[in-house]
């Protein structure tokens, strides 16, 4: 089955790949040449995955899947939050989102902190979402060149490295993209 992703971003098509069996196949946004940058103009993750699918669907009639992902930190009341990916301005550079969090905690003892993805699957013109969830806490310094985002500066519960300390497979133990999308998959397989 081919499912379009509606991602850019090659990591994260690499990620989910790399959870799917071998009957899947997921296609990126440049496969299906759609270079639009797709607004996330809503307010929460929710309302991001499925403008983005609601996008895909429209313009291409396809299959397809959105997700959208945000960091929750306690101290900060939640943020970023939607904004994670430009929590430091437009041009979302990663560096800069991780030194603006690791500022603000600072003189933070509450590191609490959750990854949050819901993913919009629209298959065969309806419409269903699943949520992955994985809770841990914020580091003091950046550890670890694995994976991207957030990634060097987060400790999943129960763990001491943080997620850019893990292999992809480690991560997908326990990363909240994983659990989301492992929901998704279960539903797949059934249809």
């Amino acid at each position: 089955m081919k499912l379009v992703f509606a991602t850019h971003n090659s990591n994260k098509a690499k990620e989910i790949q790399s959870l799917l069996p071998d009957d899947f196949q997921i296609l990126t946004l440049t496969d299906i040449n759609c270079l639009d940058e797709i607004p996330e103009t809503a307010e929460t993750l929710e309302g991001n995955s499925l403008l983005k699918a609601q996008f895909i669907n429209d313009h291409f009639n396809l299959n397809c899947f959105a997700d959208d992902t945000g960091l929750e930190i306690d101290a900060l009341n939640g943020r970023p939050g939607v904004y994670s990916a430009r929590y430091a301005g437009e041009e979302k550079s990663a560096e800069a989102n991780m030194n603006l969090v690791l500022s603000e905690l600072q003189n933070e003892s509450n590191r609490k902190a959750q990854f949050r993805t819901v993913i919009t699957l629209i298959l065969n013109d309806k419409t269903y979402i699943f949520e992955g969830i994985v809770k841990g806490k914020m580091s003091t310094e950046k550890r670890g060149t694995e994976g991207f985002g957030y990634d060097p500066i987060f400790i999943p519960e129960g763990q001491e490295k943080t997620f850019a300390e893990m292999t992809l497979a480690e991560k997908n133990q326990q990363s909240h993209r994983a659990r989301a999308f492992e929901k998704m998959i279960e539903f797949l397989k059934k249809v």
